[in-house]
């Protein structure tokens, strides 16, 4: 498990990424995390090397495991997204999506070592 504070428009939120993760996105949205966020990765890197807007169906997708990821570190918060939402004013996807893909990938690395250490000890 993984926590980050990201700031978005003056507003300290705490992010959180935890095997727990795949399964809370798939029971609220009906979708896979993983292929959501490697879209995502896909259309930032387009947005690097080429200058290309991140498509607007994707401006959900970000919106969606950003607040999966909120909830996941503080249940408190608001019970939609849109609420979740509205306490921000206008940010930069482009400042937010990298710390959130980041936080997702020290995530997994900590847990693909996990694994590893489990199975070099004699489990299976």
């Amino acid at each position: 498990m993984i926590d980050k504070t990201i700031n978005i428009s003056g507003v300290d939120v705490k992010f959180r990424a935890s095997a727990a993760i795949p399964r809370m996105y798939r029971i609220k949205y009906g979708r896979d995390i993983i292929k959501d966020l490697n879209k995502l990765q896909g259309s930032f890197e387009s947005k690097e090397k080429e200058g290309e807007d991140i498509p607007i169906e994707d401006l959900g997708l970000f919106e969606d495991v950003a607040y999966i990821m909120a909830v996941h570190a503080d249940p408190d918060i608001p019970p939609t997204v849109e609420e979740w939402l509205d306490q921000f004013d206008m940010f930069s996807i482009y400042e937010v999506l990298p710390q959130i893909l980041d936080l997702w990938k020290v995530n997994m690395l900590t847990t693909a070592k996990a694994k590893k250490n489990y199975i070099s000890q004699g489990g299976k």
